[in-house]
């Protein structure tokens, strides 16, 4: 079962005022806000955020923090962005 999105359960409640509580309507009210406070992240569908998630929380980045490396990653290997160079002296991991 696919739970409603915060704007959908709003426009209920926007429908029905009369109807929900006040303790519901403080938390549909401060989901918003904390939806607006983070408006600058990217909506995805479903499947491809909750791959997101699981991926964020292996890598122990943040959500905007893992689409940066991702969208840099894919950029480089498909040469819209220069490679970024490793320094000679610099720590690597392996043998050389």
């Amino acid at each position: 079962m696919k739970t409603p999105d915060t704007a959908a359960l709003l426009e209920d409640a926007a429908d029905r005022i009369a109807d929900i509580s006040r303790p519901n309507l403080q938390i549909l009210l401060r989901r918003a806000a904390l939806l607006l406070r983070n408006s600058g992240s990217i909506a995805f569908e479903d499947d491809m955020d909750e791959a997101l998630r699981d991926l964020s929380g292996e890598l122990g980045m943040t959500r905007n923090d893992t689409i940066r490396f991702i969208v840099r990653e894919w950029m480089e290997k498909n040469t819209y962005l220069p490679v970024r160079s490793l320094d000679e002296d610099g720590d690597v991991d392996g043998n050389g």
